[in-house]
């Protein structure tokens, strides 16, 4: 078996319903993580490209969040919708989806305008 070119890790985090940060995965269902790995399969880089479940990655106010490895790119607000976009786009094609993109500047930042004030 050949090892993994790029790893791509899904939020599957659950916070109960109405929290501050939200929730990646409130369904509980990892049907994102699902759709990855099905467009994986289907692209033909299923052998190379791993897509797993992720504890929280800290990036709440983005999520659902993806994040894509060695690249260390960081998606938010990702669909199953965009999965497909993202796979030949970024994984097939090297390309990095920027639409989807999270700033530079709202990862892992205390300031960053999506994310609620604390007291």
């Amino acid at each position: 078996m050949p090892k993994f070119e790029k790893h791509i890790f899904i939020c599957a985090n659950q916070r109960p319903d109405g929290h501050p940060r939200g929730c990646c995965d409130p369904a509980g269902n990892a049907s994102l993580q699902l759709a990855f790995k099905t467009q994986l399969a289907r692209s033909g880089v299923k052998a190379t490209v791993r897509a797993n479940k992720s504890g929280c990655l800290d990036q709440c106010e983005h999520g659902p969040n993806v994040v894509v490895y060695p690249e260390a790119v960081w998606y938010g607000s990702v669909t199953e919708a965009d999965v497909a976009e993202i796979v030949e786009s970024h994984i097939v094609g090297d390309r990095a989806v920027e639409r989807l993109q999270i700033a530079e500047s709202c990862l892992n930042a205390l300031a960053c305008e999506h994310r609620p004030r604390r007291a």
